[in-house]
């Protein structure tokens, strides 16, 4: 019978966000709050906004020797994969959603971090990589401005560590 390890609590519910103008672009003064139309333009230059309003949730895991062990959630499906020394021990997993707005009709690029640290209040660490996105290769705002999505990731924690891991995610959105 197997040993399990130290049960993982992972949560991805606090994220950072930037919304920056592409260059060349003029820059409100407040980038996330205000509405601005470049002067002598029709083309409306509404600085681009996101807002997270899901965190990614791995629920509860547990390693099953002194390796590592990895879990993924789809971006697309939502569903959770648990594989490489994790087993699942129920509770409900999410993948990440988001809404960006801005002028309508605009493509926008999403930047996510290649790896991003979790941390435990007591210091232990877990990395979340592959983030990925449900969106087309060329994301367009819709023409109210808007924009939902979803993202997830792979978990990947190592050796005999536990507790409710927590990160920040930067995302960065420009218009393309």
């Amino acid at each position: 019978m197997r040993r399990l390890l130290p049960l993982l609590h992972v949560a991805c519910a606090a994220l950072a966000v930037f919304a920056v103008p592409a260059a060349g672009e003029e820059a409100a003064a407040c980038k996330l709050c205000l509405a601005a139309t470049k002067p002598g333009s029709d083309t409306d230059e509404r600085p681009l906004s996101l807002e997270i309003t899901t965190g990614i949730e791995f629920s509860r895991l547990a390693l099953t020797g002194r390796g590592e062990g990895t879990a993924a959630i789809d971006a697309q499906s939502g569903a959770r994969r648990v594989d490489h020394g994790l087993i699942d021990l129920g509770g409900f997993a999410l993948s990440g959603r988001g809404r960006i707005t801005g002028a309508p009709l605009r493509s926008v690029r999403i930047i996510l971090p290649t790896s991003v640290t979790m941390r435990t209040p007591q210091g232990e660490v877990a990395e979340l990589s592959d983030l990925t996105t449900d969106l087309a290769a060329m994301p367009v705002l819709d023409a109210t401005g808007t924009l939902e999505f979803s993202f997830g990731g792979r978990l990947r924690v190592d050796g005999p560590t536990g507790g409710n891991f927590r990160g920040r995610i930067p995302i960065t959105v420009e218009y393309d």
